[in-house]
């Protein structure tokens, strides 16, 4: 088996294939083994894979399982020592993963790192100089927001420090950690990111049960890498009204409609209480939500449907913290 797994899960993402998994097979650090879950094929990415990229282990449930089902198959099945997600759009340095072992290596405690993430122009085949991410900050408020997005790089985020989350375009996580967060193990098979989130902030669940188990979260500036990205915040946060309303309207459907559930639901599962910046802006969002986005509130009978779960996870969390109660909303914003 290889010292580190890399993980893919495409879904109709051809347009990528070409560009992006050649960087990934070329890495510095020679003990890895990729591999790639068919979320979608409509594009005939998995023949593309097949033909062109023979060492690519393929994965094909045939049916849409979603990020965190696609990837809780290789955690459960693939028995590396460090698991290296890699987005069906972003593109790594040659020596991404060499770079991402480094914090695990000084530190048995880091559960799980992230790299200095850039945004690529697939329109014009190019990289930028502006930041996609540098880790994740999790406000009071609830908000879980890509640190330096949007922001040109000039090495402002060039220091490493400790985080609450990472983005999972480009986590790379220590199994022993994995499987020290691990949920529903008596189910049909291991939920390590959390299979009721399908999609959206389920990364920053992952990484946030983590840190409350004790496990260190890293930002390692030396791993470089580009991301197209498909949903990003707006450019304007919440001072420029038109322009966010604009932005979220620009977002597909069924993706507002899983952000609208999983925000949620990640504060409940696992903040240490509930602040009050947090009961005002749901206030205000659900607000907004009634009156420019309705649709959008047909989510409700499934998050009714998953209330009762989240609770009793939210509970066993809570047994289960290995930090005190004021470390758990130390790095809170």
């Amino acid at each position: 088996m290889p010292r580190v797994a890399l993980i893919q899960v495409v879904y109709n993402s051809l347009r990528f294939i070409p560009t992006v998994i050649p960087t990934a097979l070329n890495q510095t650090e020679k003990d890895t083994r990729m591999y790639v879950v068919i979320a979608g094929n409509d594009d005939s990415g998995r023949e593309y894979i097949a033909e062109h990229f023979p060492l690519v282990h393929i994965i094909d449930p045939g049916y849409n399982v979603g990020f965190a089902r696609g990837h809780n198959l290789i955690f459960s099945e693939v028995d590396a020592e460090y698991f290296q997600l890699i987005n069906p759009d972003l593109i790594v340095s040659p020596d991404f993963v060499e770079k991402m072992l480094v914090p695990f290596e000084q530190l048995p405690k880091v559960g799980a790192a992230g790299g200095k993430l850039l945004k690529y122009d697939f329109e014009r085949g190019a990289p930028t100089d502006i930041l996609d991410s540098t880790g994740v900050c999790i406000r009071k408020s609830g908000q879980a927001l890509d640190r330096g997005q949007h922001e040109q790089d000039s090495g402002q985020y060039d220091n490493q420090r400790a985080l609450m989350a990472v983005s999972g375009a480009a986590a790379m996580f220590r199994r022993s950690a994995l499987e020290d967060i691990v949920e529903n193990n008596g189910g049909e098979h291991p939920q390590f990111f959390d299979e009721d989130f399908h999609s959206y902030f389920e990364d920053v669940d992952l990484c946030w049960r983590m840190y409350n188990r004790g496990w260190h979260i890293r930002y390692q500036p030396n791993a470089i890498a580009w991301h197209g990205r498909m949903v990003a915040s707006s450019p304007g946060g919440y001072s420029r009204v038109f322009s966010l309303i604009r932005h979220r309207k620009e977002i597909p459907l069924a993706i507002r409609r899983l952000n609208y559930k999983n925000h949620f639901f990640l504060f409940m599962k696992n903040s240490p209480k509930w602040y009050l910046r947090f009961i005002a802006r749901e206030l205000l969002y659900n607000v907004y939500t009634f009156l420019i986005d309705i649709s959008v509130l047909k989510v409700w009978p499934e998050m009714w449907r998953q209330f009762p779960g989240m609770r009793e996870k939210r509970k066993a969390l809570k047994r289960k913290r290995q930090i005190s109660l004021e470390d758990a909303g130390r790095l809170l914003d």
